[in-house]
């Protein structure tokens, strides 16, 4: 069966693109699948957490990288060697995104507790509408409990967003681990590691549903 494509993005940059890519990489590795990651931002921030995860050991998983108009032939191979393969978008919507997206059984589109992230979201979903791909948006770096979270949830909602139930909250177990080539799920057990494990669940359910 070909491997699933899992596309993240946001227009927004510090949504936590790269940070929420690497990690459900780290756990469905831990799961014993096998795992591709694609870079498609020239900031190439993935692909340096790859080179220093890789400089302290075996990966775990396969890397590459590609400009918008390389990315349904990178998807075309990496879906014949791996279970998931993982993309990262540079932050804007544009026509260099839509291949992604187009190639996708899932988009996540990061979330943090903002109404100004809520805005940009809706330059990735208009996308995605258009190109009838499947959508899970995710709170993250979310300060859970607060008036701010709450309403930004309501919004979400209004929009008939699919939002997944797992919210990823503000922890420092997510930088420390990305300076290291490493998941917030290899730091142990905690309630990083907890929201991860959940959130990845959902989004196996959601991309298993499309087979």
């Amino acid at each position: 069966m070909p491997g699933k494509i899992i596309t993240v993005a946001q227009q927004k940059g510090g949504a936590g693109k790269t940070t929420l890519a690497a990690n459900i990489a780290v756990a469905l590795s831990r799961q014993g699948k096998s795992v591709a990651l694609l870079d498609t931002d020239p900031q190439g921030s993935l692909g340096r957490w790859f080179m220093t995860r890789r400089a302290s050991g075996e990966p775990g998983m396969e890397f590459s990288t590609a400009s918008a108009w390389g990315v349904s032939y990178e998807c075309d191979k990496l879906r014949d060697e791996a279970d998931y393969v993982l993309i990262d978008t540079p932050p804007k919507i544009d026509s260099d995104l839509k291949p992604a997206i187009r190639e996708s059984d899932l988009v996540i589109v990061p979330v943090s507790a903002s109404q100004v992230d809520v805005w940009a979201t809706e330059g990735v979903l208009d996308m995605a509408a258009r190109e009838k791909a499947e959508v899970m948006v995710v709170l993250n770096r979310a300060k859970l409990g607060t008036r701010v979270a709450a309403d930004v949830d309501k919004t979400l909602r209004d929009l008939g967003v699919s939002r997944a139930k797992t919210a990823i909250g503000h922890r420092v177990a997510f930088p420390e681990t990305m300076g290291v080539g490493k998941g917030a799920q290899e730091r142990g057990k905690g309630v990083w590691s907890d929201e991860i494990e959940a959130l990845t669940r959902e989004v196996v359910k959601r991309v298993s549903s499309r087979a």
